[in-house]
């Protein structure tokens, strides 16, 4: 079974910068494609930045050149750096498996950005 369990999120200025980490476990980690989705309420979920086994990384629009997925897979742990953030920005954030999600999400984490 898989477990995916978020942090990092919190409250920052607009222009500030987060880092969110994301620990997987119930899976070889190493062999699977991430990816980072965000939710606001009454939206479908969107996704935001992706990265494959091997390393290589695909943006959506919104964020390019703003945020870096990473992954680090002695830690089974995949990783969002944000910067520049913008009150659009504010949501709640998930990674999970990419590009088929596992069934089971985790309670994400809550970035709020004032303007």
């Amino acid at each position: 079974q898989v477990q995916l369990v978020e942090s990092g999120g919190g409250l920052v200025q607009a222009g500030g910068s987060l880092r969110l980490s994301c620990i997987a476990s119930g899976t070889i980690f190493s062999t699977k494609h991430m990816a980072w989705y965000r939710q606001a309420p009454g939206k479908q979920r969107e996704l935001v930045a992706t990265i494959t086994s091997g390393g290589s990384t695909n943006y959506a629009d919104s964020v390019k050149g703003r945020f870096t997925i990473s992954r680090d897979n002695a830690k089974n742990t995949v990783y969002l750096q944000m910067n520049s953030l913008k009150p659009e920005d504010a949501t709640v954030y998930y990674c999970n498996l990419h590009p088929t999600p596992y069934s089971g999400w985790g309670k994400g984490t809550l970035v709020t950005v004032s303007s």
